[in-house]
């Protein structure tokens, strides 16, 4: 990014909820680490140039500890005859406040269950609201060469660098919504030029693609691009599939703004190319979101090849020696079976959890290795283990922006307390002609809404002859996961396929291509402009993916799953795509 082609600031996004955990075992270990050491390697090579071009760096690999990645950058900096400026945005972390916090009658509540933190028997191990962008900015505006960030949300790293780059005012929320989607654009990085990308066929070099670029206009625009000569592509096929990652409703919160994320416009405006707005903001939320681990317990796994003929005899044979060696559900906190279809053979997992690391460990172990002799035909294992792993758990949970004090900690020391923006308390949400409500459908066997009628048959009726082929002919997908919620997000590359995936991918039909999601909630939101549905379906992960026990606690395949169902496609769509999309 840096010896590319000229750029303004060099940013990184280093967190999620799972890494704040494995930071803090981190710092179990050094009590002066708790933060990303990669980036330590990145500056050795590229710190230099940055100073020498005027880039400005701003990421937060900070972690649970900005200010001890400060001090290394700059003693590392110091080695090589650099003196940069080094600001660091602290005030994210409220482990050692909990106890006031709750005293004075903030709950955090888990945003899933609405279960208070008090009388759970959860002593988080990290506490962490996310920040908003205004911290950046400040250190930006004071002459920062390198701004270390803890928890601020991952659109911040744009968000701050555009407001002091503009000038923006706090309420300057279309403005500063733009920069929040041009944030979410770019913060998985090659996700926006071609990674993890539906119709990577399409791209003509998909090995190693280039880092995307957003450049920001003064209005909050923006336009989605790569350095000259880079793999990959920006297509606003590439862009519309990293929008839908991992959101939910599409008033998408951020510490500084409400994105409205429906009021999305995509354009190519030439090769890797793509314009992104204006997007219209709403004012900042009254809350912050708190990102809380804690130690779940242990967990251990073993894994059973099942092949040749008989298979679901084999199944019901393996789970009931395995109930009977190892004590089955009563024996563990937690006891769950998968079974695992494909290819030339099934895969029957075993997983459970305990807060005994001896008995989810060699107990476990012991007890599934010892029916190997007695079992079915062709028994083998993949995977086995007799030591438990310890696991995690996330606990999201809100509290009041009034009571989170961020400060910008400047090169001298010098600490400035972070403005807080004028927030929607106490202000209604402005309506909106063009903004769809949600369908939200409870778990099967509860009382469905009727706000959306069953449409199959007019549907089919309109687009006449229809041919079964995988849904991913025609649509492409992307999901991901939000806490122990999976979303996926679909859309259409044209009018006609969007109106056709719009009246006919509703709740029903994706509970009858998902199987797993029949018995949870499900919400469905339309994003027009996009020509995108979104589902999120609500407790698929469970209580997250380090606590998760499904083959893809990230939720990663799932859109690819859902591609790859069939479905009855009208005839004239496929045509239409073979046409304009060749190899689609």
């Amino acid at each position: 990014m840096v010896e590319g082609g000229p750029i303004d600031v060099l940013t990184g996004d280093y967190l999620a909820e799972l890494t704040m955990l494995l930071l803090w075992k981190a710092r179990q270990r050094d009590p002066d680490g708790g933060y990303a050491v990669s980036f330590l390697a990145q500056m050795r090579d590229v710190l230099g140039s940055c100073l020498d071009r005027g880039i400005k760096i701003v990421v937060n690999a900070g972690g649970l500890n900005p200010a001890g990645l400060a001090a290394k950058l700059g003693e590392l900096a110091a080695l090589g005859g650099l003196r940069p400026v080094i600001a660091h945005v602290a005030g994210d972390d409220l482990l050692d406040r909990l106890p006031e916090l709750q005293s004075r009658g903030h709950d955090f509540a888990h945003l899933a269950t609405g279960r208070p933190l008090a009388g759970s028997g959860v002593e988080p191990v990290t506490a962490n609201a996310y920040l908003g962008g205004w911290g950046i900015t400040q250190a930006l505006r004071s002459g920062a060469d390198v701004v270390v960030c803890g928890r601020v949300t991952d659109a911040s790293l744009v968000v701050g660098p555009a407001a002091w780059a503009f000038d923006w005012a706090m309420d300057d929320w279309d403005a500063l919504a733009g920069a929040v989607t041009a944030g979410h654009i770019i913060e998985c990085g090659t996700q926006a030029t071609g990674g993890n990308y539906s119709f990577f066929t399409e791209i003509g070099d998909p090995v190693h693609p280039g880092f995307p670029i957003a450049e920001l206009h003064a209005d909050g625009s923006s336009v989605i691009t790569k350095h000259p000569g880079t793999a990959g592509a920006v297509t606003v096929g590439t862009v519309t599939a990293q929008l839908l990652y991992e959101i939910g409703h599409p008033a998408y919160p951020n510490a500084d703004v409400v994105a409205r994320f429906d009021t999305v416009r995509l354009a190519q405006q030439g090769p890797d190319r793509v314009s992104v707005g204006p997007v219209t903001g709403e004012a900042a939320p009254a809350h912050l979101k708190v990102c809380l681990n804690h130690i779940g317990g242990h967990r251990n796994s073993a894994t059973f090849v099942l092949t040749g003929l008989d298979l679901d005899a084999k199944a019901d044979f393996a789970e009931a020696t395995l109930r009977d060696a190892t004590g089955g559900p009563a024996a563990f906190d937690t006891y769950d079976l998968r079974r695992e279809h494909g290819g030339e053979a099934d895969r029957l997992t075993v997983t459970v959890k305990d807060r005994d690391p001896g008995k989810a460990g060699r107990g476990f172990f012991t007890a599934v290795a010892g029916t190997a002799l007695a079992g079915y035909p062709g028994l083998h294992l993949e995977h086995a283990s007799p030591k438990a792993t310890e696991y995690g758990v996330y606990w999201p949970a809100l509290i009041d922006a009034a009571e989170v004090t961020a400060e910008t900690v400047l090169a001298d020391g010098s600490r400035l307390p972070v403005p807080r923006p004028p927030s929607a308390a106490g202000r209604p949400r402005p309506a909106r002609a063009d903004a769809v409500p949600p369908v939200v459908v409870p778990p099967a066997g509860a009382a469905e809404p009727q706000s959306r009628p069953e449409r199959a048959e007019p549907v089919a009726a309109a687009w006449g002859r229809t041919v079964r082929l995988p849904l991913g002919t025609l649509i492409g997908a992307r999901s991901g996961d939000k806490g122990g919620d999976a979303n996926v997000g679909l859309w259409a590359r044209d009018d006609p396929a969007w109106e056709w995936l719009r009246d006919w991918l509703d709740v029903p039909r994706l509970r009858a291509l998902l199987p797993e999601t029949a018995r949870l909630p499900v919400s469905r939101y339309v994003l027009a402009n996009l020509r995108a549905v979104n589902f999120v379906v609500h407790g698929l992960l469970g209580d997250g993916v380090a606590a998760s026990t499904s083959a893809d606690p990230q939720a990663k395949a799932l859109g690819e799953r859902l591609r790859g169902c069939l479905a009855d496609i009208p005839e004239k769509l496929v045509d239409r795509s073979s046409a304009a999309f060749p190899g689609a």
